[in-house]
């Protein structure tokens, strides 16, 4: 078998539209479910199709990323950052920050640590697997596709050829998945920095503060010079229960015998 790829990183970062980019290129079975996929699976042995690869784009696999190495030791790992700003805003609007609940108030500053957190865990991962990982930015995804889907390309040895992606255009590749759907009635749909309109200014400053060393870190400016170095004694305890709270439950999640029982492999099958 082809080595087997997985898309991860933050949800709301972009893992479902690169995913139906690389489904877009042609050559796949899609598969919908664990249903689906063993149909496929069943399918391809039964009438020896030859099926050699399949792509998982479930962003929360970040903390079984060492596992998943184990369990397939060419697996390509694919991490796609996008500005937590966005994120946050997108995370928040479907309901998905999930605060503490003391905290409801805070839902976009818990989004914003929840960001930083599981995107620190994934390039720690990734600098674990080596030459096997890959980053890829969500903006430069939006705003020059055919550059980034060429390098992807390099990187998981499959032909991205941007024309023909863009003519099968599966899924959210033609529209958008998005929590902000009144924005597709606008002329011009603008994913990249949406923050700069709908966050408001004063939790902007706080969410700065609590994310913005590491934003810039990673290349992302700030609203305010200041913002980064304004951490208040309130929003290091924030960031010290949340960083509990969230290692706590990976802890959990990895190691109960449950979940090694449900670690999720949805899938789709790469033809030969």
């Amino acid at each position: 078998m082809k080595a087997p790829i997985f898309i991860v990183g933050c949800p709301r970062s972009g893992t479902s539209f690169l995913y139906l980019l690389l489904l877009s290129a042609g050559g796949l079975a899609e598969c919908s479910g664990t249903s689906d996929f063993l149909r496929i699976v069943m399918d391809a042995v039964a009438s020896k199709q030859g099926a050699d690869r399949w792509i998982d784009s479930t962003p929360t696999n970040i903390p079984h990323m060492l596992r998943i190495k184990r369990d397939f030791p060419e697996a390509r790992f694919v991490h796609i950052i996008r500005d937590a700003r966005d994120v946050a805003l997108s995370l928040d609007k479907r309901g998905w920050s999930r605060p503490l609940p003391w905290q409801k108030e805070k839902g976009l500053l818990a989004a914003g640590l929840y960001w930083e957190w599981i995107v620190r865990k994934g390039r720690k991962y990734g600098s674990m697997v080596g030459p096997h990982y890959m980053e890829v930015r969500y903006e430069e995804l939006v705003s020059n596709a055919r550059q980034s889907l060429a390098a992807l390309s390099n990187f998981i040895q499959h032909d991205l050829d941007y024309g023909r992606i863009q003519r099968a255009s599966v899924g959210s590749v033609k529209n958008p998945l998005t929590s902000f759907k009144e924005e597709l009635t606008e002329e011009r749909f603008t994913p990249v920095g949406r923050w700069r309109e709908k966050f408001p200014p004063v939790e902007l400053l706080r969410f700065e503060s609590l994310v913005g060393n590491y934003l810039q870190e990673l290349g992302y400016s700030l609203s305010s010079a200041e913002a980064a170095m304004h951490q208040s004694l309130a929003a290091k305890g924030m960031r010290l229960a949340y960083g509990l709270y969230y290692e706590t439950k990976q802890w959990a999640k990895v190691n109960t015998p449950l979940s090694r029982m449900m670690v999720n492999y949805s899938a789709v099958l790469i033809d030969k």
